[in-house]
């Protein structure tokens, strides 16, 4: 008997459409719980609050991988024993985590079930692509507070004094002690929120998004541009902080206390999604001029 040729993804057969909404719905069952809880307890902290908008992207980019993976024809060599090993490992891990709410441990396992579901319909080739949609979930993890607080209070007091020396700049009234800025009458706290885990997570995150979606193919592009997430996460954060403090300044305590401290959030994140964009296009440009064929993109 001859072996059986590998199938292609537009072949499968739709009566196996049902088993694949069976183990959706199964995997839903275990962590829709999980998000829940992390929503009313973890994620409500200032430091951990960046945990539903990287969920909402690593759902998306999830989605888009599917969606690219589909584009091309695929072939199917379904890897069970990968499979099974990395769903078992999974539930033991899962198990252990919620049962004592560690919830690093029931996130971590999501990356082991999704793989091995992947290697059991797909295969092992095919859950490779998956690297980075699985690595993402890493940005959803809650981490203990003595990890946060480790590299949260560096980068508040670095963020803090660029911040100072910014607005000094500009010659307003402006003085610092440690994390608090006083501008004029008013005293800020540059809290997790501002410059912590929460900002540089989540910035590092639409950061190596953009990488992965536009997947140049010159390798130091990519590298290049990783490193630099990490400045264009600071410089995000000063001017979040700057913005605040104007803010505050010219408004009034209530005024960046309130919708307007929320509002900056949201405007961190597009400042920092532009300033990778540009300093991608600045590449592009100085590769072009000097010919540099291990940043062009179309290399």
């Amino acid at each position: 008997m001859s072996p059986q040729k590998p199938l292609r993804l537009s072949l499968i057969p739709q009566n196996k459409l049902l088993s694949y909404v069976v183990i959706l719905l199964s995997i839903l069952y275990l962590f829709v719980p999980v998000f829940y809880d992390l929503s009313t307890t973890v994620w409500n902290a200032d430091s951990q609050s960046h945990g539903p908008v990287v969920l909402a992207i690593a759902i998306w980019f999830f989605y888009f991988k599917t969606k690219q993976i589909l584009a091309t024809p695929q072939q199917l060599n379904p890897a069970p024993f990968t499979g099974w090993l990395l769903i078992v490992a999974g539930l033991l891990i899962y198990t252990i985590g919620y049962s004592q709410s560690v919830y690093l441990l029931s996130i971590f396992s999501l990356v082991f079930i999704l793989a091995g579901v992947i290697c059991n319909i797909f295969g092992t080739k095919i859950a490779i692509k998956y690297w980075f949609a699985l690595f993402f979930f890493i940005f959803l993890m809650p981490w203990p507070a003595s990890v946060i607080d480790a590299v949260t209070q560096p980068m508040k007091i670095a963020v803090s004094y660029a911040s100072e020396y910014l607005l000094y700049t500009f010659n307003y009234p402006v003085a610092r002690s440690g994390v608090i800025i006083q501008i004029g009458p008013y005293k800020l706290l540059v809290a997790d929120a501002c410059a912590g885990l929460n900002s540089l997570f989540t910035l590092e995150a639409i950061g190596l998004l953009y990488i992965n979606v536009i997947n140049h193919q010159a390798f130091w592009r990519n590298v290049l541009l990783a490193v630099l997430i990490v400045p264009v996460s600071f410089t995000s954060n000063v001017l979040r902080v700057c913005t605040l403090a104007l803010i505050t300044y010219y408004m009034g305590d209530e005024a960046g206390q309130g919708f307007l401290h929320n509002f900056s959030g949201m405007v961190l994140f597009l400042t920092a999604l532009i300033l990778i964009i540009l300093i991608d296009t600045v590449i592009q440009k100085i590769a072009e001029k000097f010919k540099i064929k291990s940043l062009l993109s179309s290399e």
